[in-house]
């Protein structure tokens, strides 16, 4: 999106969250009936604290020398990247333009009417359109969607890819990311869920963004400020141990000795409560009443049996996202590692997917 999307060839996915680049490289292998992907490279780098802050990047420098470090660690020699911008920073509307429009004089319509649907002066910001699909009303219309964001937002991201020696070839959004990355989840289950309505709980450091999904699109997002770094300021403060030393034995679930019944367990609680409240804005919002599974994405979901908890407080099934389910491996990469950051990855992989759409 926002004018630099140039697909077909391989990109690195690159999510900058606010503690951290999650790198990764995906390679394509294409038979007649299906895709195949695999891991070639990845790389998890800790940000400097608030070099991201309220998902804006407010030192470039940092970020750039993280997503250096991230590349020095991966080895890729890749120099293509994907990255994205919060929704929560993005304006979108769907317009129903004539479905005979080629792709230039669709651009130069929807310059002429944008200032109805922006509420920015269009010199300020980045605008982009994706036509989504025939009108289910009027045959000879399309539904187009149209994003804009200011443009430091984007410009902010190209440039702390440019000082790690990137160039930005995709710049997309987080929420269509994550949808990029369920709905290749979602085909590779045996349980047919593609046509389903799906809630992803993507649990941040700082935020717990809820996407629903209904037949592979997303329908509804909300963000609340609840987060993993809850759990790790709690240890840090009950302990007194530094910030490095209570992130790595939350990761390591080595804290002590009355951590889980003390600690994990009432913020798995506290999680549990935040999802199904944000679920029932879901509901009260609109004509849906329920969901047919939850997924849980984001570091914290790596949290052993948090899906076991979510589930019985919620009775909504629920399972830990794991885009790497049915891709292979480059024999670089180590399969526990990746396996036990694998609910973090959603961005970055529906991002690496952008290289191939």
């Amino acid at each position: 999106m926002f004018g630099l999307t140039q697909r077909n060839k391989p990109v690195l996915g690159i999510d900058i969250s606010s503690t951290a680049i999650k790198l990764i490289e995906l390679s394509r292998t294409s038979s007649s009936s299906a895709s195949h992907y695999r891991v070639e490279h990845y790389a998890i780098e800790p940000l400097v604290p608030n070099a991201v802050s309220e998902k804006k990047i407010t030192d470039p420098d940092a970020v750039g020398q993280s997503i250096r470090k991230a590349l020095g660690k991966a080895k890729t020699k890749t120099k293509r990247a994907a990255v994205a911008v919060a929704g929560s920073s993005v304006i979108t509307k769907m317009v129903t333009m004539p479905g005979d429009l080629n792709d230039e004089e669709m651009e130069g319509q929807i310059q002429l009417e944008a200032d109805q649907y922006i509420p920015f002066p269009l010199e300020e910001v980045n605008l982009d359109f994706d036509v989504v699909g025939p009108n289910p009303n009027a045959p000879d219309m399309v539904d187009v969607l149209i994003a804009a964001s200011r443009q430091e937002n984007v410009d902010d991201r190209v440039s702390a890819l440019e000082l790690a020696g990137l160039t930005a070839t995709v710049v997309d959004v987080e929420a269509y990311a994550m949808e990029n990355a369920c709905s290749l989840l979602l085909r590779s289950k045996s349980d047919d869920l593609v046509d389903k309505t799906i809630a992803i709980a993507d649990v941040g450091a700082a935020t717990t963004t809820l996407y629903v999904l209904s037949k592979g699109q997303i329908i509804y997002t909300r963000e609340q400020n609840f987060g993993g770094q809850q759990l790790r300021d709690e240890v840090q403060r009950r302990y007194g141990l530094s910030r490095e030393q209570a992130s790595q034995r939350v990761l390591d679930g080595d804290v002590a000795e009355n951590y889980e019944t003390e600690i994990l367990l009432p913020f798995k609680e506290a999680l549990a409560q935040q999802i199904g409240r944000a679920l029932q804005f879901f509901y009260s919002g609109t004509t849906y009443n329920r969901v047919d599974r939850v997924l849980l994405a984001g570091g914290p979901a790596s949290i052993p049996k948090i899906d076991i908890l979510i589930e019985d407080r919620l009775k909504v099934p629920t399972t830990i996202a794991n885009p790497f389910g049915q891709m292979s491996l480059s024999p670089s990469i180590k399969s526990q590692e990746l396996m036990r950051e694998a609910p973090g990855m959603m961005v970055a992989v529906g991002l690496a997917l952008r290289g191939f759409d």
